[in-house]
């Protein structure tokens, strides 16, 4: 009898689903039971997702079965809607990655409450929660950038920018996600109105009361994956306070590093790592941060979400190589 935990996946044709399950496969401790998805009811999940030919015999499907752990890989409004018109048993753990539930005002359902799934905030309360909420992928990388300041009351106004690729956009086609807009252009979007921002300053403003909100500009990028952000404030801090600092915050989080040399992208592409740099001048702290938006993002941050709620050590499943080059 298999001691493994029993996984679901709701929504598992999208790229987070596709995500979810080249994780889990991979996953010593998770059993895959089913992958639900309403238009490819019965088809091969390889016929979907194509590098997965020959590494899996599953099949989409169009009921559910109890499991341990259920993922909501469904897009934003369609987790409230699942909740509200499905029974999941009391005792199965629920990682949704939509934005339904981040805010404090959604996160009670019924008998549920939503725990913000940003381990390097909430640790504690994400292996004894219930359900989990996880965070957006541009509130992810803004976050762990800024979270040392906020934690030491010394985050001032800040100033970000940050750029994300064609994935972040999902899976069905709009026409900026088109190959021939795509390439060789950028756009900025959503300027200082990003969907975002909310669960970034409810973090931000939980480890420091009162800090003024971030003023972000995000930007669509000719590339398919990843996150870039760069965000900067006024500090008295010195360089090397503020690489300490980092350091101290960091120390026991297991993906989240700070670089001594400046980062790219391609070095956490296909990661659950976010990589941070540092840089002043003119009394400003600038601070960059790279992550991969389907992982660290979304579903590798959901897997570390599973891996601290069940007990694991939080890397489990999670030691991937970056593309590099």
């Amino acid at each position: 009898m298999s001691n493994k935990i029993s996984a679901g996946i709701i929504g598992g044709a999208g790229y987070t689903g596709g995500e979810m399950l080249r994780i889990l496969l991979n996953h010593p401790d998770v059993d895959i039971t089913f992958v639900h998805s309403r238009s490819n009811a019965g088809e091969p999940v390889s016929k979907v997702h194509r590098d997965l030919a020959g590494e899996t015999e599953l099949r989409f499907a169009s009921e559910m079965s109890k499991v341990d752990v259920l993922f909501l890989c469904v897009g934003h409004g369609e987790a409230k809607e699942f909740m509200a018109q499905h029974t999941v048993d009391e005792d199965t753990r629920i990682i949704d990655l939509s934005q339904d539930f981040r805010l404090q005002g959604n996160a009670v359902v019924g008998a549920r409450i939503f725990v913000y799934g940003l381990p390097e905030a909430n640790k504690e309360q994400i292996q004894s929660a219930l359900s989990i909420a996880n965070p957006g992928c541009f509130a992810t990388a803004l976050q762990l950038a800024l979270l040392p300041l906020a934690k030491q009351g010394a985050l001032q106004q800040v100033h970000a920018t940050g750029i994300t690729g064609s994935t972040g956009a999902g899976q069905k086609l709009q026409s900026s996600s088109h190959f021939s807009w795509r390439a060789n252009n950028i756009q900025a979007y959503k300027s200082l109105s990003h969907q975002h921002m909310n669960e970034v300053m409810e973090t931000l403003r939980t480890a420091q009361p009162g800090c003024e909100k971030v003023n972000f500009i995000p930007w669509r990028g000719d590339f398919a994956r990843g996150i870039y952000i760069t965000a900067y404030t006024e500090t008295n801090l010195s360089l090397e306070e503020a690489n300490a600092l980092y350091r101290k915050y960091y120390t026991g989080h297991a993906f989240t590093h700070l670089s001594d040399q400046m980062i790219d992208l391609k070095q956490v592409v296909n990661t659950n790592k976010c990589l941070l740099y540092l840089e002043k001048e003119e009394g400003k702290l600038i601070v960059h941060a790279a992550i991969d938006n389907l992982l660290k993002g979304a579903s590798g941050q959901a897997v570390q979400n599973m891996n601290l709620m069940f007990g694991l050590p939080e890397t489990t499943g999670l030691k991937l190589k970056s593309i590099a080059f």
